[in-house]
Formats: C-alpha cells, sequence, structure tokens
C-alpha cells in the first residue's frame, strides 16, 4: 500500500519574523493531528529554511534520533554533550539524544539555509546521547540506525535514472528536489510517498530533470 502525502498539504510552522520558515510533515508542536503521529519509525519530517543569523535557541530532545540532511547552505551545530559540527550539502548528521540532550542549530553564515530534519523513534529510549557527521555520503552507501532499526538511502538520479525502492515492512521516501515517478504516483519536491509492504517497486526520476530523493527502510 502506498500513501502519497503532497508538499502543499504540510502544516507551517516557524517564526517568519525570526528568519524560520518551517513545513511539518506530521502532527509537531502545537500542530496536532492524531492521525498522522508517526509513520514507521519516523515521528517528524520538517523542511526547514533559516535566514543568514537566524536558528533554534537552545532547546532540549530526549528518546529521539535527529538526522539531518542539508539541502543549501550551511548548519552549525553545537550541543550540551560538547558536539559541535557545519553540516553541508550531501553530509548527513545524526543526533542520538539518548535520555537527554540540549542543543543549538544556527545559520552561521551569509546566505540562505535549507534542510530536511527527520526525526525517528528509537527501539529501546534512554541511553547516553551520541553524535555523528559523514561527510559527503555517496549514493551506494546507505545510513544505519540501528537504534531506530532503519536505514537512509540517498538516491541522486539523472533524468531518467532509476532506482529500486527497498522491500520493507515500511518505506518512507522524500522528495528533495526534482520529479519522481512511483507505481502510477508523480512525486515532486517536497512530496513523500509512506509505502506499507512493497515488493518489487522501484522509483524513476522524470525524463526533463534528475531528482535527490531520501529513503528510509524500517523493520
Amino acid at each position: 500500500m502506498m500513501d502519497v502525502r503532497r508538499a502543499g498539504t504540510r502544516h507551517r510552522g516557524g517564526d517568519r519574523a525570526a528568519g524560520i520558515e518551517s513545513l511539518h510533515a506530521f502532527s509537531f508542536g502545537p500542530h496536532y493531528d492524531p492521525e498522522n503521529l508517526r509513520f514507521g519509525a519516523v515521528i517528524a519530517c520538517n523542511e526547514e529554511r533559516l535566514a543568514p543569523g537566524a536558528g533554534f535557541d537552545e532547546h532540549p530532545h530526549s528518546h529521539t534520533e535527529i538526522v539531518t540532511w542539508v539541502v543549501e547552505g550551511e548548519l552549525t551545530h553545537h550541543d550540551s554533550a560538547g558536539h559541535a559540527g557545519v553540516v553541508r550539502p550531501g553530509d548527513v548528521q545524526h543526533l542520538s539524544a539518548g535520555a537527554g540532550i540540549r542543543h543549538v542549530e544556527r545559520n552561521a553564515s551569509s546566505a540562505p539555509l535549507v534542510f530536511v530534519q527527520m526525526w525517528l523513534a528509537p527501539l529501546r529510549p534512554g541511553g547516553e546521547p551520541g553524535y555523528q557527521l559523514v561527510h559527503g555520503i555517496a549514493d551506494a552507501t546507505p545510513y544505519a540506525l540501528p537504534a531506530a532499526g532503519a536505514m537512509l538511502h540517498v538516491r541522486r538520479l539523472h533524468a531518467g535514472g532509476r532506482t529500486a525502492v527497498p522491500d520493507a515492512p515500511h518505506v518512507y521516501v522524500h522528495v528533495v528536489r526534482g520529479g519522481i515517478r512511483i507505481a502510477d504516483e508523480t512525486l515532486g519536491p517536497g512530496d513523500a510517498a509512506r509505502i506499507t509492504g512493497g515488493r518489487g517497486m522501484a522509483a524513476s526520476a522524470q525524463e526533463a530533470e534528475g531528482a535527490e530523493v531520501l529513503i528510509w527502510e524500517m523493520q
């Protein structure tokens, strides 16, 4: 079964006066939707736009695996466990909140910042916080997130290119840029597909353009 969610249906949040624009794919913060709390392990998929100098002041997290993918610009991260990093396009940042951590996220550059941040529920809550920043992840190298029983596949497709969609109990597909086709559905930037129990499926980039796609494979 495949459930397509369009970019235009995302809940708008953030604080435009502070240079923050947010689009939420799931129930999030003051936007509560009991019918849209999670899919598999994914509990949030937020598209964030930060103006130069804007950001999220120090705030807490717990019992959450937070994975960030930068689309454009640079994201600066600092946390209460002493980790720090600058995330650029092609990098994967993973913050494991464990039993509790506080962090700051900011656009410290003079250019706009666009990123996608995905939150996953861990299989077991608690534990020590952790941090990892992988630079320049390749298409052929998925990022394993065993704490959530999940694997992130990054796919950059040329026009007309094709990639297999993993066979798994739950697969979440998010289109970062370009357009793809899965089964009989065409997805554009910001669109997502929630696939349950899919087998032998594939995604193909539209002929006129390539595509960049994030795919979560969840057991």
